[in-house]
């Protein structure tokens, strides 16, 4: 029987790591451990941690904050599970994750994996609209754990899963921040390992609860696929110039109203359409007009803040050569 060692970098957020700790007292698959890893807060969780030790086998670390890249690899270097399963501090496990992610391990074989994200029945209004957003193959391709995208899959940190033998041999992440998690992913399969994505085996993932955070977690976004960049320039892809190109249509509709009235009226049908896509699609998920119209909102917000991130990172890259 598999023993899995659950890894959570931890940066103050205790409330977030009461929720989810409760959400792992129901696994109905039992033989795993959980790591939390405090990196470096100012308002740490080990009180919370404590409520749990009868109910789940569990540790509690703290180390000098270094970013959640060096945080997980912290905990990877004391686990002591055939697997090592990462997860964000916002996220809600289902009951059976370990359970499903077992049974894939054992029919396919996977020595890395990943698993979607979903929104829950009780998130806010708004923490709904930005799952869809951060989801939907309008707006992201399908590249975070969608069936249909067509390209290679990446594991994301959020939901992300490697064998003992891949960190011995690929060792864990080599950059702490900016798409830490996409090249940890693209460095294991350049070792010749397994990976794959299980669908079934989602998380609930809240992300955050307001616009502005939203923003700032996008643009960090954006940032980030140009430091990926610097390591893999092929994987700098259509998918992830999409936002730049939305930005910038969305900041020229304003000027082509008086210099170029035609290309103004394109634009706007083509921008309707767009939002058009978003709501309906929406609408057939969620059953919720409120959702739906957020919807267009957060991912305005998300297109518009991985675009501006994208841009400014890649100015700062390309002046200094």
């Amino acid at each position: 029987m598999r023993l899995y060692s659950l890894i959570v970098p931890v940066y103050n957020r205790p409330d977030e790591v009461n929720e989810l700790l409760e959400s792992l007292t129901h696994q109905t698959y039992k033989n795993f451990e959980v790591l939390i890893i405090e990196d470096g807060s100012s308002n740490p969780c080990e009180e919370i941690v404590g409520r749990y030790s009868q109910q789940l086998r569990i540790g509690y670390f703290f180390k000098e904050n270094a970013g959640q890249g060096f945080a997980r690899n912290y905990g990877f270097e004391r686990a002591k599970g055939d697997y090592f399963i990462v997860f964000d501090s916002d996220c809600l496990i289902p009951e059976n994750y370990l359970e499903i992610v077992d049974k894939a391990i054992e029919n396919k074989g996977w020595d890395a994996f990943g698993g979607p994200d979903k929104e829950h029945k009780d998130f806010t209004l708004v923490q709904k609209a930005i799952s869809y957003s951060m989801t939907s193959l309008f707006t992201t391709g399908g590249i975070r754990g969608n069936k249909k995208y067509t390209g290679v899959f990446h594991p994301r940190s959020f939901n992300m899963g490697i064998s003992r033998k891949v960190f011995e041999k690929a060792g864990g992440y080599k950059i702490t921040r900016m798409g830490e998690d996409i090249e940890f992913s693209i460095r294991i399969m350049e070792n010749g390992f397994k990976v794959g994505l299980i669908p079934e085996a989602f998380v609930y993932h809240k992300r955050r609860t307001n616009l502005f955070q939203f923003y700032k977690q996008l643009h960090f976004f954006g940032r980030a696929r140009i430091n990926i960049g610097r390591f893999y320039p092929r994987e700098i892809k259509i998918v992830h110039v999409f936002p730049v190109m939305f930005l910038i249509g969305l900041m020229l509709l304003p000027v082509m109203f008086f210099v170029a009235p035609l290309l103004f009226k394109v634009g706007l049908v083509l921008l309707a359409a767009f939002y058009g896509l978003i709501f309906f699609h929406c609408i057939l998920k969620h059953r919720n007009v409120f959702v739906a119209v957020l919807a267009i909102i957060t991912s305005t917000v998300q297109l518009g803040a991985y675009g501006i991130g994208f841009i400014s990172e890649g100015l700062k890259k390309f002046l200094k050569g």
